[in-house]
């Protein structure tokens, strides 16, 4: 092996911090961040959840959101009958209107992943625009709490069943207790395992699981390790901790992408996930991202939202635009 790729799965964190990846040298960096104002990030998210789009908009906002859902059963009960119903309604979400894009991706455990392929069929692809992906969750999620030879195994057999993507969740036990190299570590060798023999690889989600974070200045830190240790996307949550996606956190997620475009001219995702369920909530992520980052960001490769349920309101409102029958209370109207 080079040097070249031996350093590969940490290129970013060598840009940054140079060849000593020490323990001590990426503690340093990530507690020599500016600390979040919390008062003004809460404050900005408030003020952007008070703005909108456009009513004449409102359709093309529908439809974005379909277009960036990653449609997702992730209980201990599914099965391949529950997962082929899943992927029908990611293929066609409104039998009654053909017009309907489908969704991003569907995610499910890794051991369905081939029943899911298999529903897919020629929809499958990549994420948009027409072509669905194949998330899996892997890592022993949703807890994390296994070793690292099990958390490599999860995430490869899932990458072998055909997965697109893999949404892993880090130890937060020890990025609590400030061990940051191991979780560093992990995420590379996740990253690692996500390689394909021919060398490319699935795209890596990995999921701060920010409820349990307790501080905005702790999800800085674990945003910034996650991107140096070679995420695609960064995630906030399982949807099975309270609470999961928030806008204040989002949004500073959206601001450490941003800055890392900035710095690097590299763009990477979020995802926010878990209790998302209303059109009217995910029109204010649209507006957050696009006030944020731009809108180039309101693209499957570069923003998702992890759903269950958000699709059926979706749905409903956009059946309500369709044929007049909606009120503005339906939306957030202030345009």
């Amino acid at each position: 092996m080079t040097i070249e790729q031996a350093l590969a799965p940490t290129s970013r964190a060598v840009r940054l911090l140079g060849t000593d990846l020490s323990e001590k040298n990426l503690k340093l960096h990530l507690e020599g961040l500016s600390g979040v104002d919390a008062v003004g990030l809460e404050a900005r998210a408030a003020a952007l959840s008070t703005r909108s789009i456009k009513t004449t908009s409102k359709a093309w906002a529908l439809d974005t959101i379909i277009r960036l859902i990653d449609l997702t059963t992730l209980e201990g009960a599914d099965t391949p009958g529950k997962v082929q119903s899943l992927v029908a309604k990611a293929k066609n979400p409104d039998p009654s209107d053909p017009t309907v894009p489908r969704v991003a991706a569907v995610c499910v455990y890794g051991d369905l992943v081939a029943e899911a392929l298999g529903a897919l069929g020629a929809a499958h692809g990549s994420g948009g625009p027409d072509g669905i992906a194949v998330a899996a969750v892997a890592t022993a999620f949703p807890s994390g709490r296994s070793s690292l030879a099990v958390k490599l195994a999860d995430t490869s057999d899932a990458v072998a069943a055909g997965a697109d993507e893999i949404d892993m969740v880090i130890d937060r036990g020890a990025f609590l207790a400030g061990n940051f190299g191991r979780v560093f570590d992990q995420i590379v060798e996740v990253k690692q395992a996500c390689r394909r023999p021919d060398g490319t690889f699935a795209a890596l989600k990995v999921i701060l699981e920010t409820g349990e974070l307790n501080t905005y200045d702790n999800v800085k830190r674990a945003s910034w390790l996650s991107i140096l240790a070679g995420a695609d996307f960064i995630k906030t949550s399982t949807g099975k901790v309270q609470p999961a996606a928030t806008l204040p956190v989002t949004l500073l997620m959206l601001q450490i992408v941003r800055d890392w475009k900035n710095l690097t001219g590299e763009r990477i995702g979020v995802k926010p996930a878990g209790g998302i369920r209303s059109s009217k909530d995910a029109i204010r992520y649209l507006v957050t991202v696009a006030e944020t980052v731009g809108e180039e960001w309101l693209d499957p490769h570069l923003f998702r939202f992890g759903a269950s349920s958000l699709l059926n309101d979706v749905l409903l409102q956009r059946q309500k635009l369709l044929t007049g029958h909606y009120s503005g209370a339906d939306y957030l109207t202030i345009d």
